[in-house]
């Protein structure tokens, strides 16, 4: 089943894909050092700390000698890492020797940060210029209901209520090898799709934020000042309100877009605005480790494969139509059941069972995520079972041969393809033969020989029989008390280029003494 990838792990792979000038631009903003030290592996975070206040590069080998032996395969993948956000600059001396050395704008900003102490990007708006504001939970509300309207418009679903205020060209770039469509086709969805939307709701968003980065230049914005502004976005505190006017005009155009995406929330008052951030926004410095904490799950999944899910989603409702079988749906409740069917279906989809199962483990009811395991074992190695039955058999691209003019040429072509690795399934009998399809040009080629040797062969068999009926009566006249004992053999390899070459070979007593005769057809 295919297996396909579509995310970054988190926000800083997209980081160290800018180029080096805006790199090292992104580092004269204090909350982006933090993010980003944020975001390091432990042995990588410690490797910074320790060189924050060295100004002199530091030799790879003297780092090595920090690391315990069956530790050095976690300090290389600090390292890598260090280099890859350029907050490592990497050193040749005179001796060829390697050293390491930290960013200057890394190093500088975040020193100010430790000694000094961090500050918010800005100041939240005091409590009496602002309406009452939503309360955390309101506030989580909101967020999930924004980003599955966001969703069910993304896979253009019919059980969507209300558009966002995408445009229809920004929701082709949200849907590119999510969504296909032919022309007087309903849209639907593609392998990477279908395994979207099983995805963790930190996961569709890293998804969804590179997209939106990676367009920022179609749209006149700088693809760093766009990460900058997102991860210092990700510094504000859930739930306080910041004035807009601190903003300028791009930020503000941003903030709409990232409304509409449930990160943040837009109040108008008397004669202020202000946005309000919700946890979707914070998160977006952290890992996917990180920022996938267990929520409260919906699902409940019993031995005998039913399946109860306890949610009023329109989103919850279509994403179990993938892999199961939809029989009720009440106002808080999807009763369904997971078949062979329903899965099958999900597999042609690209959907893989380990999808499926970690979808079902991490969305348990509280009632069941307790358990161990949350789904039942019988179900989950059905699932499995199910997926291996069509694995069994395997569809690769072959070409089938048959019709082959003699049996010689039908077994050397076997044999051919067999040494040559392409061979898949020979029928002797009807002489038929399948061969994969990165070797159909060589058999064409060989086939093509063959098929030229054999006309040259036709063409000297007229004259065989003449041949024969001459070295008959010779034997006649030689030997007229004997039983005929000539005999003739013809074999591949004695078939010369310009033509047959034929051997006759006439057996006498021992009186008058064989001998053997070598006789061209083409001289007849």
């Amino acid at each position: 089943m295919p297996q396909v990838r579509i995310i970054a792990k988190n926000f800083m792979d997209m980081v160290a894909a800018l180029p080096e000038l805006k790199l090292d631009k992104l580092y004269e903003n204090t909350f982006i050092c933090e993010a980003v030290l944020r975001s390091l592996p432990p042995l990588a975070k410690k490797y910074v700390l320790q060189l924050l206040f060295i100004d002199a590069p530091v030799t790879a080998k003297s780092m090595e000698e920090w690391v315990l032996a069956d530790g050095f395969s976690k300090h290389r993948v600090a390292i890598d890492r260090l280099i890859q956000l350029r907050v490592f600059l990497e050193t040749t001396e005179r001796k060829k020797e390697i050293s390491y050395r930290l960013n200057p704008k890394f190093q500088g900003n975040l020193r100010k940060y430790l000694v000094h102490g961090g500050n918010l990007p800005r100041e939240p708006m005091p409590s009496n210029i602002t309406v009452r504001l939503p309360t955390l939970e309101e506030l989580d509300v909101y967020a999930l209901e924004q980003w599955e309207c966001f969703l069910l418009q993304l896979i253009s679903s019919s059980q969507v209520e209300r558009s966002t205020n995408f445009s229809s060209s920004m929701m082709k770039v949200f849907q590119r090898g999510l969504v296909s469509q032919r022309e007087k086709e309903a849209p639907r969805l593609t392998v990477n799709g279908f395994q979207f939307l099983l995805m963790d709701t930190n996961a569709q968003l890293w998804y969804i934020m590179r997209e939106y980065i990676s367009n920022s230049e179609d749209r006149g914005e700088d693809p760093a000042d766009l990460i900058s502004f997102l991860l210092e976005l990700s510094f504000h505190a859930t739930g306080q309100a910041y004035n807009l006017n601190t903003l300028i005009d791009v930020q503000t155009h941003t903030l709409k877009d990232l409304a509409d995406l449930g990160l943040v929330k837009l109040q108008q008052g008397r004669k202020e605005s202000w946005f309000i951030p919700t946890k979707l926004a914070t998160n977006l410095s952290m890992s996917l480790t990180d920022s996938s904490a267990r929520k409260e799950g919906f699902v409940v999944v019993e031995t005998n494969f039913r399946l109860y899910a306890y949610s009023t989603s329109k989103l919850h409702s279509e994403i179990l139509r993938l892999f199961a079988r939809v029989e009720y749906q009440l106002p808080n409740l999807i009763v369904g059941a997971i078949t062979k069917e329903s899965l099958y279906n999900a597999f042609e989809n690209g959907i893989t069972a380990e999808q499926i199962i970690s979808f079902l483990q991490q969305n348990a009811h509280p009632r069941v995520a307790e358990r161990t395991p949350s789904v039942p074992e019988n179900v989950t190695d059905q699932i499995r079972l199910w997926e291996t039955d069509l694995n069994r058999v395997e569809i690769t691209p072959a070409h089938f041969y048959d019709e082959f003019l003699s049996k010689d040429v039908f077994e050397g072509a076997s044999d051919y393809a067999r040494e040559n690795g392409g061979l898949l399934w020979e029928d002797s009998k009807k002489m038929r033969l399948v061969v994969n399809a990165e070797m159909h040009a060589q058999m064409r080629e060989y086939l093509r020989r063959q098929n030229q040797r054999g006309d040259l062969i036709r063409d000297s068999m007229q004259n065989y029989e003449k041949v024969v009926e001459a070295m008959m009566q010779i034997e006649k006249e030689l030997f007229p008390e004997e039983e005929p004992v000539f005999k003739y053999f013809e074999e591949e390899e004695q078939i010369e280029e310009n033509g047959a070459l034929l051997y006759v070979k006439v057996l006498g007593d021992d009186e008058v003494g064989g001998f053997v005769m070598y006789l061209r057809l083409s001289s007849f």
